[in-house]
């Protein structure tokens, strides 16, 4: 006759080997990104020189700003929104709309502006958002965007600078 005690164990291996799984793939896929080659590099001294803390741990940690923080949300000129990392330009103020989220958002890069990979953090499967420059984690895309794609790039306003046309 099976206990509750060895039910309840048999629960936490199986949640224990679910986490380590989940973890293991972000791990492979942040050990990837840090083993790829970009026009713009720079050792973490380097960036902590460079970037403010909250840009430093966004760009380079893969952390997310509070939403409704970033002031890019109330941006509406003319412009191009850049990276903070490396200054490449990465999205068009026209495509930029209020997603009601809470980042700034848009419904497409400018060309070769960004790259995407899997990211299974958080025990799902989202699709990563970064510089193609410098690496530099932006945010994520989402497939509830409006049209013409249909995307949502939701991205970190601190990953971000805008200059206006």
């Amino acid at each position: 006759m099976v206990t509750r005690r060895e039910v309840a164990l048999g629960a936490v291996g199986i949640v224990a080997l679910g986490a380590a799984g989940l973890g293991m793939w972000r791990w492979r896929s942040r050990a990837n990104a840090a083993t790829e080659t970009f026009e713009v590099n720079h050792t973490p001294e380097e960036w902590r020189k460079l970037l403010t803390p909250e840009q430093y741990a966004v760009l380079r940690e893969q952390d997310t700003e509070r939403p409704f923080t970033s002031p890019l949300n109330k941006e509406h000129r003319k412009g191009t929104f850049t990276c903070a990392g490396c200054d490449l330009p990465l999205f068009s103020s026209e495509t930029k709309f209020d997603s009601g989220t809470g980042w700034p958002s848009f419904y497409a890069p400018l060309d070769n502006a960004v790259r995407q990979e899997n990211d299974y953090t958080f025990g799902m499967l989202r699709e990563e958002v970064h510089c193609r420059r410098c690496g530099g984690h932006l945010g994520h895309v989402f497939n509830d965007g409006p049209p013409p794609t249909g995307k949502r790039y939701c991205m970190n306003g601190v990953a971000l600078k805008f200059v206006a046309a």
